[in-house]
């Protein structure tokens, strides 16, 4: 069983070869640790140079050691940072010496939990530590570090408190039951709700461009068979990553590849051509192609520039959208003097007049135009929450979905003139809601699966 007053220890830099690693110690030992591997007490946040040497006086490595004191550390307790060199072989045998020292190997996240646990760190904080750790996007990277230095907690400190207003307001008829809510305090208590309604449901809409942000911007290429979908998503990534031939038809399966767009991460997916007679075989990736259009983020259409346009299927037509949708006309360097001019007949009737981008994919050319409208559009799905950039996750959306409901709920009662009773604990329930999202609600379970997901030494 994991006991939180262990002191513990753990690799905080990625295993492998490197010039020096960091290895990490947090608990009521590492005084004594410190004092014994320095020889005298060590001064706080000051770097020691000094020779490592193993319980039997074996050397192991010349290190450097910093001594944090609690609660002016990272996790609230006397911490220890021995940087030593980055050879995985000195640094498992450091971090076997400390486990003979008394120490026990750190489980994921233990760290970070320890920080919030003491008061160092809110949940959400906590969650941005992971966040910050895992971004591949310059969007991404912002948002995690504006939410940990408190950019979600800021709103959601101002929810609480204007939500506190009004339950204390209901809570005072309570505490006098022989007084009923005068309708001038039930329009008060109603427009104060409302407003809290408004800025949850606000907060609410940024949790799709924060699974943006960590996951990537699903953005799937379609289009007819042999008009260079592969070519075009080999350009974007930069590498051969797709199978490219006359034939057509060579795509039978979606393939994905990570590509960078400006400030965002695209998960990039090249599909089966959209044949009108395909074979069993092609049928199925047809199928997978729908699938794929279906949840894209951004669509981008690829028709081939030297041909009329082919119809679109009824129901991929649907679901394209002007917000989502690009139409890219490629081959533009098989046209007569690579005039674009000559590539109205090769545009689609849809509904709606798609922004269009004409390139060549075996050149080059446009690929820079199709890319910087790939951000317009990415940047056109954040939800607008101000100067800070907010962008919650499941957990938070979850918790906030609660406090809409309760909310919801809470207005029902005061239109129907319920009890106040009734109207005070669909408030509290809001309230916890909000308290899960900073974690001042105690939930042990939440906690241990939330930090679980964190990486080893942090």
């Amino acid at each position: 069983m994991v006991r939180l007053d262990d002191t513990i220890a753990a690799l905080a830099t990625p295993a492998g070869t490197a010039a020096i690693a960091l290895l990490r110690i947090s608990g009521k030992d590492t005084i004594a640790i410190a004092r014994a591997l320095a020889g005298r007490p060590p001064a706080p946040r000051v770097a020691t140079h000094l020779d490592y040497r193993d319980r039997h006086g074996a050397l192991l490595d010349d290190v450097v050691l910093t001594f944090f004191q609690g609660p002016r550390s990272y996790t609230g307790e006397d911490s220890l940072e021995i940087s030593c060199h980055g050879n995985p072989f000195i640094a498992q045998k450091i971090l076997e010496d400390l486990f003979a020292r008394g120490c026990r190997p750190a489980e994921p996240g233990e760290f970070t939990k320890r920080a919030f646990l003491h008061g160092r760190l809110t949940l959400d904080q906590a969650e941005a530590v992971r966040d910050l750790i895992h971004a591949r996007s310059e969007r991404a990277l912002g948002a995690a570090q504006q939410q940990l230095r408190g950019a979600l907690g800021r709103r959601m400190a101002a929810l609480t408190d204007a939500l506190l207003g009004a339950l204390a307001r209901v809570e005072a008829y309570i505490d006098f039951p022989d007084e009923d809510l005068p309708p001038e305090d039930r329009g008060a208590l109603r427009e104060a709700l409302e407003k809290i309604s408004a800025d949850t449901a606000r907060l609410l809409a940024t949790q799709r461009y924060g699974a943006l942000l960590r996951d990537g911007i699903r953005t799937v290429i379609i289009g007819e068979p042999n008009a260079g979908k592969s070519s075009l998503l080999n350009r974007l990534a930069g590498h051969e990553r797709a199978l490219v031939s006359p034939e057509p038809g060579t795509t039978r399966d979606f393939i994905e590849e990570r590509v960078p767009a400006g400030p965002h991460w695209l998960r990039l997916t090249d599909t089966a051509g959209l044949n009108p007679a395909p074979g069993p075989v092609e049928r199925l990736g047809i199928a997978k192609t729908r699938e794929r259009a279906a949840e894209a983020d951004l669509l981008v259409l690829v028709l081939d520039a030297t041909r009329p346009a082919p119809p679109l299927p009824p129901d991929l037509a649907a679901a394209l959208r002007p917000e989502t949708t690009l139409l890219v006309l490629n081959k533009i360097d098989l046209l007569p003097g690579g005039s674009v001019s000559a590539t109205h007949h090769s545009v689609p009737s849809l509904p709606f007049v798609p922004e269009t981008i004409t390139v060549s994919a075996l050149t080059g050319a446009g690929a820079e135009s199709l890319l910087a409208a790939i951000v317009r559009r990415a940047d056109a799905l954040r939800a607008d929450t101000g100067e800070d950039l907010v962008a919650i996750n499941a957990r938070h959306a979850h918790a906030l979905d609660r406090a809409k409901s309760g909310l919801g709920e809470a207005l029902a009662k005061l239109s129907a003139n319920a009890p106040v009773e009734l109207l005070a604990s669909d408030l509290r329930e809001v309230l916890d809601a909000f308290g899960e999202i900073s974690g001042k609600v105690d939930n042990e379970q939440m906690l241990d699966r939330l930090f679980a997901t964190f990486c080893i030494g942090k």
